[in-house]
């Protein structure tokens, strides 16, 4: 991060510590409808337009490490399986045999060399190609160029690996843009895989969404945690485009170092300030990211139904070499375990209220315009023209947003 940049960072924290309200002709925000969070329509939407067209993050690399290996992906609705083939290059194919639909792959993980349906034993190479069936003689003039798997599209950021199911979708490294750039620092690219968890909820997937994109709320939920460390008043923020933001939240004490991290390996590249505040990225639309020069988390989203989603905990961290994890990461996940139950405590009760007759849309403060930039960038995807009654944001964040790398992009 360059010297320009650090210091945009820096000021941009003290303006917020010192300022007394928000800054002169930023628009009150209207309320976030109700209507987003129970609406079948509006849900079934946001399905089509926002998840099965954005790049969305799939498996660390770790799980694919040698030409023949597969990750089945399930998701969003449609069953996926990504490949490493024998060419070393990542491949995305649906889980759905080109005969009868039966399943190509059953298992989660695993290595082959030949991908062949148990159903009626049609086999696929690596490459998805249709390369064998089961008594060709009764397929006469059959072409078997024409029955490949259907393939989407896979693409890597440093060690995480995504898929799109748009088959019109942007290059990975446009559509993040400038995120890539700016996480530099951090060196995804040479992070192992740590930890892998799942965690069911019984809401909707905005709801916890909306919880981690503001500091709002340290004060109330994290008194004996985040709070204790962390100044929410100095949070500076950053709205990008695609929908993406960052904010950076100083430490209480700026030589503060956290102690259970102490003794692990780190990335040499991580700058000052990229140790003594605390970095969060909203990777559009459903990766949190608080990066470390210790290692970070990828807290990632997922819609299941109207009412109920999933997060997936992704931890990640620099090479520790041969052997077992350092006891001090048994310590480090136990806390941010803490954290996170803190974090979806109440998001059960959340929704029930948010289905009643007393709950009439969320009004956002200032610190909050995060959330409001996540949905008006939702609003820009589904197209106004598509939306329901009563579920529309007014577009309002516009003028405020900024792109820090505009040279950047695409390259």
């Amino acid at each position: 991060m360059d010297a320009s940049r650090i210091k945009t960072l820096e000021e941009g924290m003290a303006y917020e510590q010192s300022r007394e309200g928000p800054p002169p002709g930023f628009p009150k925000l209207p309320p976030i409808p109700a209507k987003r969070y129970t609406d079948q329509v509006f849900f079934d939407l946001e399905i089509e337009h926002l998840w099965k067209k954005s790049w969305l993050f799939a498996c660390h690399m770790d799980e694919l490490p040698e030409p023949g290996s597969f990750y089945l992906w399930e998701r969003i609705g449609s069953p996926i399986f990504i490949v490493r083939g024998r060419d070393d290059k990542l491949r995305g194919f649906y889980n759905t045999c080109r005969h009868r639909g039966a399943p190509v792959v059953r298992e989660q993980t695993g290595r082959r060399n030949l991908f062949v349906c148990t159903y009626h034993g049609w086999s696929y190479d690596d490459k998805g190609h249709l390369i064998n069936m089961r008594d060709p003689r009764d397929f006469p003039d059959f072409d078997k160029s024409c029955h490949s798997l259907v393939e989407v599209g896979v693409e890597v950021f440093g060690k995480m690996v995504f898929i799109n199911l748009d088959k019109d979708a942007k290059p990975l490294m446009d559509y993040l843009h400038p995120v890539p750039t700016d996480m530099a620092q951090f060196q995804s690219e040479n992070m192992r895989l740590v930890r892998k968890t799942t965690l069911d909820i019984k809401c909707n997937v905005k709801i916890l969404l909306d919880a981690f994109q503001e500091t709002y709320h340290l004060k109330s939920i994290h008194q004996k945690t985040v709070d204790r460390f962390l100044d929410h008043l100095g949070t500076y923020i950053e709205l990008w485009p695609n929908g993406h933001s960052r904010m950076v939240t100083p430490h209480r004490d700026p030589n503060w170092v956290d102690p259970g991290v102490e003794g692990l390996p780190e990335v040499e590249t991580v700058g000052e300030v990229g140790r003594v505040n605390n970095f969060s990225y909203n990777i559009y639309p459903n990766i949190v990211c608080p990066p470390y020069a210790s290692g970070n988390s990828l807290i990632i989203f997922w819609p299941k139904t109207i009412n109920t989603m999933e997060i997936e905990v992704i931890w990640v961290a620099p090479d520790w070499g041969d052997g077992p994890l350092s006891d001090i990461w048994e310590t480090r996940l136990g806390n941010f375990d803490k954290i996170l139950e803190e974090d979806t405590q109440f998001a059960e009760q959340i929704q029930i209220s948010v289905e009643s007759d007393g709950f009439q849309g969320t009004p956002l403060s200032y610190q909050e315009r995060r959330i409001y930039h996540w949905h008006e960038h939702l609003d820009r995807l589904i197209g106004e023209e598509n939306l329901p009654e009563g579920t529309r944001i007014e577009p309002l964040m516009g003028p405020y947003i900024m792109d820090p790398y505009a040279s950047k992009a695409g390259e």
